[in-house]
């Protein structure tokens, strides 16, 4: 095909779940209300752990920084989503979907490099304890939540530049519920090799962070396993019984969507584990470290009651 015969795409159609179109409008307020409770229930926790003299420690810094994250890597994906359950033109732009793409897993990355980095400070406190408060200083944790953030952003740059140059110019369908690396690297008029590229770069990643949260873990159960007392194990545990979970929910469904190549790729079900690591598990992120956990669950009824009190006497 002629170059000069090509037209430039300058906007997406998300095909999303094709069985779900005609009734979309079914699915509006339960997304909405799972949106409201992970931006609401997160907040919470941002501002309990920043308002509650207590929870002044590495680890809750550590807490609060990600359920930070976790708001506004859920608000890159699902204000989308509710707007194409109710939209007939389910369309994005050329530049919309960069930016959705490049917030949704820069996100997502300075969220993966912060777990590491939770996983690490509770392997110093759990296997080092005398040495934490002179190791996890408050300067270094200020410094390693910068640089996840700082990590995550960067890192993605270049790529995303590199994709702004690509030729997009056949058809226009994404076939998932957001922008994601692979399926817009299908549509682009070039050659193919690129998605395996792709495909190892987000592999080695993935594999490199939970490569290090796992040997921090391995190494916790170990000392754990060795403390004498019952009650020792029980109390060491729960300090990253949390964190642990939250691996699992977030690493799990990530390592489901990304640690395959291209010829693995099967629509329905990478657009069902997208809905599961970009909805379903922040859903529960804000529940695993509130309910789990006596001091957030005080400082966040601290904080309720110290909000009524305030709207009471402001009246």
């Amino acid at each position: 095909m002629e170059s000069g015969n090509l037209s430039a795409v300058t906007e997406f159609i998300f095909t999303g779940f094709p069985q779900l179109q005609e009734r979309g409008f079914l699915y509006i307020f339960p997304l909405l209300f799972i949106y409201t409770f992970i931006v609401i229930g997160n907040l919470m926790i941002f501002f309990a752990v920043r308002l509650d003299a207590r929870l002044h420690n590495p680890m809750y810094n550590f807490i609060s920084i990600f359920s930070f994250l976790e708001m506004w890597y859920t608000t890159a994906i699902i204000p989308k989503m509710l707007s194409n359950l109710i939209s007939k033109q389910k369309t994005i732009s050329f530049s919309g979907c960069l930016l959705q793409m490049y917030f949704f897993h820069s996100l997502g990355n300075a969220e993966g490099v912060l777990l590491a980095v939770m996983a690490i400070d509770r392997y110093v406190a759990i296997c080092n304890p005398l040495h934490y408060p002179t190791v996890i200083t408050p300067r270094l944790c200020a410094q390693l939540s910068a640089d996840s953030c700082i990590f995550g952003f960067l890192v993605l740059l270049p790529e995303i530049v590199w994709i702004s140059t690509l030729p997009f110019c056949g058809p226009n369908q994404i076939h998932q519920i957001f922008c994601d690396f692979m399926p817009l690297l299908n549509l682009a008029c070039t050659d193919a090799s690129v998605i395996l590229v792709q495909d190892v770069i987000h592999a080695l990643a993935i594999l490199i962070t939970g490569l290090i949260i796992s040997l921090s873990y391995i190494r916790i159960f170990i000392v754990i396993l060795g403390i004498p007392s019952v009650e020792g194990r029980k109390k060491a545990f729960s300090t990253c019984s949390s964190h642990i979970t939250v691996f699992l929910l977030f690493f799990g469904s990530v390592a489901l969507m990304y640690l395959r190549f291209s010829a693995t790729y099967t629509p329905f079900w990478d657009r069902t584990i997208a809905l599961t690591f970009s909805v379903f598990a922040p859903l529960f992120n804000p529940i695993i470290y509130s309910l789990r956990n006596k001091d957030m669950k005080h400082a966040i009824k601290k904080l309720i009651c110290a909000q009524k009190v305030f709207n009471v006497s402001s009246r």
